[in-house]
């Protein structure tokens, strides 16, 4: 994937580290990247945190935010990318957080509403992605704006 290419790169050169925290996305996220061959100068790892119980535990997610609004807000994206990065000190760290599709909770009834984020020293920045395309389709493409977000607001 040429976007996982791209920030790599950059981040190789920069001598700068990533982890991710993928919720959505299942673990695509870290796939895409560990499909780019020198990869492991980079990437440290992830954390797939489907439940609310990993993302509360590990990621340090405020468990009262996902009682109240579920898991597909911003909030909790941007809390993602700063707890995984706390967790594995890194330099950078993207997030995924949504609805895929194609069932759908009471809180978060929006297929297709996706939040992504990129945490660094310079702060967390978050996207709303509203995608049309059945699960494979919005996994993918929520996995290609978090490589984009981190290559615009994290590596630019």
């Amino acid at each position: 994937m040429d976007e996982a290419k791209s920030v790599l790169s950059r981040l190789t050169a920069q001598k700068r580290t990533l982890v991710t925290a993928e919720s959505c996305t299942g673990g695509m996220l870290g796939a895409l990247i560990t499909d780019v061959p020198g990869a492991s100068a980079v990437y440290l790892g992830g954390v797939i945190s489907y439940a609310y119980a990993v993302k509360t535990a590990l990621l340090g997610v405020d468990a009262a935010l996902l009682e109240e609004k579920g898991a597909v807000c911003a909030e909790v994206a941007i809390q993602m990318a700063q707890g995984v990065r706390a967790l594995l000190r890194a330099d950078f760290a993207l997030a995924t957080t949504g609805n895929a599709g194609p069932g759908a909770d009471p809180k978060n009834p929006n297929v297709g509403e996706i939040y992504v984020a990129c945490a660094s020293e310079n702060g967390t920045v978050c996207k709303r992605l509203e995608l049309p395309g059945g699960r494979e389709e919005n996994r993918l493409a929520a996995c290609k704006e978090a490589l984009l977000l981190l290559e615009e607001a994290c590596c630019g």
